[in-house]
């Protein structure tokens, strides 16, 4: 008799696997592993539920749309691993104090549960501004993106120059601390500081205390002047490091940071959820307002949208899914290329004017004026 085909130990069936994933196709992904970083920090590890590779850029993001209390809430997370290692990947999240969503992960995601998302996205990344040095600032749990970026070039070697500096409220607060502290020891040309604002139960902090302050930059980073600087954290955070670098002289072309805080007060987060509903609840427009066609090229769908009605709000009435996240033109999660017709757009930040020029728009914030082709 004929032998039975040997098993294929999972793990090599997904290391072997040479389809990219797409999230347009299936946008369900499996936890499988959920690790603690720190008392109030999980990474949850999603994988596809067939063998699939991730692409990306270092510092990009996902949007999911979490089924929560019987409805839907949209939130963006930055991936924390690597794209160096495809076959997974990872989303760290802090648990936010009356935040639905990051005590919803924390409390229930479990390994073989699924979520939605679609992505990757965002132009946050060291890939999309190269240089020989880098300086990697962040606070909180505005780390994930830095680690994904030094994961990446860690695993690439190569030697790259990176300063990475990280404000902690305490040593217990210090996220991926250990496996920092092993990348500056095994690759001299990475160094990593930590700075705490006091001491945690348990560890009095003898590193650098207090708050980033020029003077500790300058301590820690005496050439810093001379980098490509990425910046990532509460607001407040990242409002006091841009004026102190322009303060300091540093060509501010060389400054990137996120367009927003992935770790918003759950107040503002719970007002963009609010503001979702409010979307997908909304009447119908009433007789007498003009409608315009509007067709997706890629997709090859097409809908009809009231000029008074934004495009993200006609594609979800419509049940087209479109990457989206805040819904009020701040994140820039739905940014796309109309191809041909026009629109009245109202954003908050989040297109710049070179891409409006370039003919990109974000259709949660515009309204056609006309037939619409759209790039998606």
């Amino acid at each position: 008799m004929p032998s039975a085909p040997a098993a294929i130990e999972p793990a090599a069936a997904r290391l072997a696997a040479p389809t990219p994933w797409d999230a347009e196709a299936d946008d369900l992904l499996t936890c499988i592993a959920v690790r603690a970083e720190t008392h109030d920090v999980k990474t949850f590890v999603l994988a596809p539920r067939e063998p699939r590779s991730f692409t990306y850029a270092p510092g990009q993001f996902l949007t999911f749309a979490f089924e929560i209390g019987g409805e839907t809430i949209h939130r963006c997370y930055t991936i924390s691993s690597a794209p160096t290692r495809p076959h997974a990947l990872s989303v760290t999240v802090k648990r936010v104090p009356g935040g639905p969503v990051s005590n919803w992960l924390h409390e229930t995601l479990r390994v073989g549960e699924t979520v939605r998302a679609l992505g990757p996205m965002g132009e946050f990344s060291c890939f999309t501004h190269p240089a020989a040095r880098y300086l990697l600032l962040s606070g909180g749990s505005g780390v994930t993106p830095m680690m994904s970026m030094a994961r990446t070039f860690h695993d690439l070697g190569g030697g790259r120059d990176i300063a990475f500096v990280h404000a902690a409220r305490s040593p217990a607060d210090i996220v991926f601390r250990s496996e920092l502290e092993l990348m500056a020891r095994l690759d001299p040309a990475f160094r990593f500081h930590a700075i705490c604002e006091g001491d945690a139960t348990g560890e009095s902090w003898t590193g650098r205390r207090g708050r980033l302050s020029l003077a500790i930059l300058r301590e820690a980073v005496p050439d810093f002047l001379e980098r490509e600087v990425f910046v990532c954290g509460p607001k407040p955070y990242m409002d006091a490091v841009r004026a102190m670098l322009a303060d300091a002289g540093f060509d501010m072309t060389r400054h990137h940071e996120e367009s927003f805080d992935f770790g918003a007060l759950p107040e503002v987060e719970q007002e963009a959820a609010r503001e979702a509903e409010q979307v997908l609840d909304e009447p119908a427009p009433a007789g007498g307002v003009r409608t315009f066609r509007v067709e997706f090229a890629k997709t090859r769908r097409v809908l009809e949208c009231p000029e008074d009605t934004t495009v993200l709000e006609a594609a979800r009435k419509a049940g087209l899914r479109l990457p989206s996240s805040c819904a009020k033109g701040l994140c820039g999660t739905c940014k796309s290329k109309v191809a041909s017709g026009t629109v009245a757009m109202t954003h908050a930040g989040g297109i710049r004017q070179r891409e409006i020029d370039a003919g990109m728009a974000l259709l949660c914030c515009s309204k056609p004026t006309s037939d619409l082709v759209i790039e998606r």
